[in-house]
């Protein structure tokens, strides 16, 4: 273990195992939908390659790039540094985020592409953080909650470290403080 995290919140099995029942859930929900699933870059990469990894259904995949984060909190402003490359219209959405914590990212994100008429938007998560919350937003598929916690580790960072962690685990405060 790294010597800057304070200890481990989710093993890497651990998460392996939910981002695989998650999987199937998507499977069967989705099933002749052929979803696109929306990586919120950066931190989703890794879960988002897990888990379409475990889904069973014709799919295609794209990526937006958005900030909104200086340090350890969030701005309040929501900047798209990377828009779709495809048309959504009609299409059943799949936004794919590493956390859902104030939720002012997501909700934005989900009013942004609503006014392209998607034929329906729902938000799989891989953690959850309700304590924190801001934005009255919620996922439709998530794989754990966690305390108000400082989390890194399978994608998540602090700082652009740490996202290489096969865990979850909680960083020491003096690290970040």
């Amino acid at each position: 273990m790294i010597k800057d995290i304070e200890r481990v919140l989710l093993s890497q099995e651990e998460i392996q195992a939910k981002v695989a029942e998650i999987g199937k859930q998507i499977t069967r929900d989705f099933e002749d939908q052929d979803p696109i699933f929306i990586g919120v870059l950066k931190g989703c990469f890794i879960f988002m390659a897990d888990l379409m990894r475990n889904v069973d259904i014709s799919c295609s995949m794209d990526f937006m790039a958005v900030s909104s984060y200086s340090g350890t909190s969030s701005t309040g402003a929501v900047k798209i540094n990377k828009d779709l490359n495809q048309d959504i219209a009609d299409r059943h959405l799949i936004l794919v985020e590493d956390i859902l914590d104030s939720g002012v990212t997501l909700n934005y994100l989900k009013n942004y592409l609503q006014v392209r008429r998607p034929a329906s938007v729902h938000v799989a998560t891989l953690l959850d953080k309700p304590a924190r919350r801001k934005a009255d937003i919620y996922a439709d598929y998530s794989c754990f909650e966690v305390p108000d916690a400082f989390v890194v580790g399978y994608g998540l960072d602090y700082n652009e470290r740490y996202r290489n962690l096969p865990y979850i685990g909680i960083l020491k405060p003096e690290v970040y403080s």
